[in-house]
């Protein structure tokens, strides 16, 4: 292949990309609104959808003439996460966790600087017509996120979160705020969080870890604030996602001790991670 001949190629290939790119938020589009999110003439993006539609990786209504996309990309996702060890060894766990309290249970990994879910479970109180899985979110504005950085170091985390934006009022805005709820989650095992990320939401979540002892994955029990009831309910649910989280460890190969704390109560003299959309 030539070197024209390959830019050509990656630049087909940057295009398809884009093309699914713009359905990001989940709703069909005209091929107009694709060519203004990709930023493609109309004629390139109907060709790259009427290619993408023979893959089945979109598909067009033929009433409202409106492009979604395809179930060749839930085949493509199956796999991905299939071949997924954390999402192997946390499904079956999560799930029970999920119906045992009804509440949401969602597992992530750290991922380009972002809380990346791989998978969540609703249980009877915490219904959701949409899954998170793929879905980023910010570390330093959720519980998992903060459980994900346990291991790095103040220069790492800086270095990787050099701005840490506000998305509520109790989002944690500085450094020093995330080296301290870091430090917390170390010392007693799991992370809580309130209205970091949106508001009327809250979590406890817990690192999960891998033969070699490092955190890989961290999982949360989550849900609406009356429904997580931190003040009545932070020292089971505390215990129940350490608990989790340690069974998903042993299933990936670590043999470290159990972190099951006597009281898994908030802390008296730190604060707590407080944080977003219940995650």
């Amino acid at each position: 292949m030539g070197a024209e001949q390959g830019t050509s190629t990656n630049q087909s290939v940057e295009r398809a990309a884009a093309v699914l790119a713009a359905f990001h938020d989940g709703r069909p589009l005209r091929v107009a609104d694709v060519s203004s999110r990709a930023g493609l003439g109309q004629s390139t993006t109907s060709r790259m959808l009427a290619t993408l539609e023979a893959l089945e990786y979109v598909e067009r209504d033929t009433e409202s003439g409106l492009y979604r996309l395809g179930t060749g990309l839930i085949t493509l996702a199956g796999s991905a996460l299939n071949q997924h060890p954390v999402y192997r060894a946390s499904r079956r766990h999560a799930q029970e966790a999920a119906a045992l309290l009804g509440l949401g249970v969602n597992v992530s990994v750290l991922h380009r600087g972002t809380v990346f879910y791989l998978a969540n479970y609703e249980g009877a109180l915490a219904p959701k017509s949409m899954t998170l899985a793929g879905q980023r979110n910010a570390l330093h504005a959720t519980g998992m996120g903060k459980c994900l950085l346990v291991g790095t170091t103040a220069g790492q985390r800086r270095a990787m979160l050099p701005q840490l934006p506000k998305f509520t009022g109790r989002t944690t805005g500085t450094h020093e705020e995330l080296d301290a709820q870091v430090e917390l989650v170390v010392g007693r095992g799991y992370a809580t969080e309130v209205e970091e990320l949106a508001l009327g939401r809250a979590c406890v979540a817990a690192p999960i870890r891998d033969a070699a002892g490092e955190v890989v994955a961290a999982i949360s029990i989550s849900g609406s604030l009356s429904a997580i009831d931190l003040d009545n309910r932070e020292g089971e649910l505390a215990g129940r996602v350490i608990e989790t989280a340690d069974e998903v460890s042993t299933a990936l190969g670590y043999t470290g001790p159990a972190v099951y704390p006597h009281h898994a109560g908030p802390a008296t003299d730190s604060p707590r991670t407080s944080g977003g959309a219940g995650r």
